[in-house]
């Protein structure tokens, strides 16, 4: 079995019953070793407690594992959002996902609420608090009169942007695209994960006109396991991708919901093999909060073993206990 890094995106819990479960559902995906754990954060700030919560129970109980905390821009302001990345930095969070987010209903490009406008402008931002937490290190340096300023104290952040393998669906164009990349690139992100999609030669065509113009970064690529087609709609409707006729096709045709996630799993398992065939530097799995589905994929794929999937999925796993 090949090793392949793989990573998780969570939110916080929705009702009382999934908050109830997510903890252990947390840990069933912990153990299967991903690189990193990110956890979404709603527009201007709207969940950032519950947000929170997630990330410290990560950080106290499955400390192997890198947490990612999601930040956007819309809504947001200057001030506050220095705020919220000083608490994540002091809770132990050291990587970020910046996103400028969606506008909310009624609102233009040209009216766009908030101080931050784009991923750039966030990523800046992460990087201007960081170093007011934790300063350049002055040392001076023998035979100089000067005194130069040294990297070696500071912590490494990892900060993250969106990128879109079939274009922002506010994008005019392609071009548009990668200068938006290049421009968070320029800002100082160190990462790119891809909204969802479906096909692998449309990540691999972003990735082409990535590098011939000058992107660096690796751009990890997300994927979805969709296992119904009302989920399939809505995955579409929420991203603005094209409809995978193939997966919505393949989804109809069975008659159980069983039969349905079969087949969401096998499309999503054989999705991410062909990427990471093709050279992508991980894959990054939307979790959904659940664990099993997820789970499931790297184990067809075989980014897992069959066996440790057997035993993450089992009704008695053990799971360390939590207070």
């Amino acid at each position: 079995m090949r090793h392949v890094p793989f990573s998780f995106e969570l939110h916080p819990a929705r009702s009382p019953l999934i908050a109830q479960q997510l903890p252990g559902r947390i840990a069933r995906l912990a153990a299967a070793g991903p690189e990193f754990m990110s956890v979404t954060y709603g527009a201007g700030g709207s969940s950032q407690g519950a947000s929170l919560d997630v990330l410290r129970l990560l950080i106290d109980h499955h400390p192997e594992v890198r947490t990612m905390a999601h930040l956007t821009c819309v809504g947001s302001t200057v001030q506050g959002t220095h705020e919220t990345v000083r608490t994540f930095l002091d809770a132990g969070v050291h990587s970020f996902l910046a996103v400028r987010g969606d506008l909310p209903a009624g609102f233009s490009e040209g009216a766009f609420p908030g101080d931050l406008r784009s991923g750039a402008e966030l990523v800046q931002l992460i990087h201007a608090v960081q170093h007011e937490r934790t300063p350049w290190r002055e040392v001076p340096l023998p035979g100089t009169r000067g005194i130069t300023l040294d990297r070696d104290g500071r912590e490494r952040i990892v900060i993250a942007v969106a990128a879109f393998a079939n274009g922002h669906p506010s994008s005019r164009s392609v071009e548009q695209d990668i200068d938006t990349l290049l421009a968070k690139q320029a800002a100082g992100a160190n990462l790119a994960i891809t909204q969802l999609f479906f096909h692998a030669d449309d990540y691999f065509r972003l990735l082409d006109r990535a590098r011939a113009a000058g992107v660096e970064f690796p751009i990890l690529p997300g994927i979805m396991p969709v296992t119904t087609l009302p989920a399939l709609a809505r995955s579409l409707e929420l991203s603005g991708e094209p409809m995978p006729s193939d997966l919505a096709a393949a989804l109809d045709a069975e008659t159980t919901s069983e039969g349905q996630r079969e087949v969401g799993i096998d499309y999503a398992a054989r999705l991410a093999e062909r990427l990471v065939e093709g050279g992508a530097p991980g894959i990054h799995l939307y979790t959904r909060n659940l664990h099993e589905t997820p789970l499931a994929v790297l184990a067809r794929a075989a980014f897992i073993d069959a066996t440790r999937y057997s035993e993450l999925v089992a009704p008695d796993f053990a799971a360390a206990p939590l207070p």
